[in-house]
């Protein structure tokens, strides 16, 4: 019997969306997971200390940090070469050494299944964060230095977003001209067929996950950018809800493991902003700070 070796990675980046607030919440994310007697490694990250001093090199916000982490994360990986990486984030732009490196391990064969409420195709002429290209990066699309980090582009047949259902004009250029696919919220709420369908027809046999949590309704999952506190109704307007229900993404997930191996889930862009209040709060009582 083989033995399949699953890696943890933890990569607890903020850089790419330039918001602190991923740097604790992924690290709590990573105590929730249930104990694992497979390899685990950790992304050297510095925490954040002032937002204000990030620069934007090339259109890129903090592009040398993010480029230096994810070389990080390459060779934490290739440390190990497992079959499997399980990816904890963090900012989207995690997900580029891990699927990176899966594409290259299942001779450039590899599926990839992109839950988001927003496509990550965006080039530094259109937005300065990172996040919001990794998928065009992992393409071969955007800046050159993050592309030459993945050895063999994915195949663009075999990406499939699930949960997407509004872009920017932007975007619509990018999608047009790659021919990507993508399933609705609405059509995913019945059931997975469409997704089973592509991956039959592609013949995929390993799938990457990329899980944005932000694909979720704020209603039914609090730990998402959206739900802020004390913000007011005007926050972040005009930037697409996510709409699934997570079991939508429970059973999506079940329905493809049950047809193709899943080698890889990266979890990102989760928000405690329970345990940011608490941390704020205790920050301010006696005796904590002795």
């Amino acid at each position: 019997m083989t033995l399949v070796t699953t890696l943890r990675l933890h990569m607890p980046q903020w850089q790419g969306g330039n918001l602190a607030e991923y740097h604790l919440s992924s690290q709590l994310l990573s105590w929730l997971l249930p104990p694992t007697q497979g390899p685990s490694e950790t992304v050297p990250v510095p925490a954040p200390h002032d937002l204000a001093a990030l620069k934007i090199e090339d259109g890129i916000l903090a592009k040398n940090a993010l480029l230096e982490q994810a070389r990080a994360a390459r060779a934490a990986i290739e440390k190990h070469r497992p079959d499997k990486v399980l990816t904890i984030g963090g900012d989207c732009l995690v997900d580029l050494a891990p699927i990176a490196y899966l594409n290259k391990r299942y001779g450039g064969k590899v599926g990839v299944l992109w839950i988001d409420a927003h496509p990550d195709v965006q080039t530094p002429k259109d937005f300065h964060h990172g996040h919001a290209q990794v998928l065009g990066m992992l393409l071969g699309e955007g800046d050159a230095d993050f592309v030459r980090e993945v050895d063999s582009p994915i195949q663009l047949a075999k990406v499939m977003y699930a949960g997407l259902d509004e872009w920017s004009p932007a975007e619509n250029e990018v999608l047009s001209r790659l021919g990507l696919r993508r399933t609705s919220s609405k059509e995913l709420a019945g059931n997975s067929a469409s997704i089973l369908e592509w991956i039959e027809a592609e013949g995929i046999t390993h799938m990457a996950v990329h899980l944005d949590v932000d694909a979720i309704s704020p209603r039914s999952f609090r730990p998402i950018l959206f739900n802020k506190p004390e913000q007011e109704d005007s926050f972040l307007a005009g930037v697409p809800r996510g709409r699934l229900e997570p079991a939508h993404v429970v059973r999506l997930l079940q329905d493809v493991g049950e047809v193709c191996d899943i080698v890889g889930l990266a979890i990102t862009e989760y928000i405690s902003w329970d345990a940011l209040q608490t941390q704020k709060l205790l920050a301010q009582l006696p005796l904590v700070q002795v």
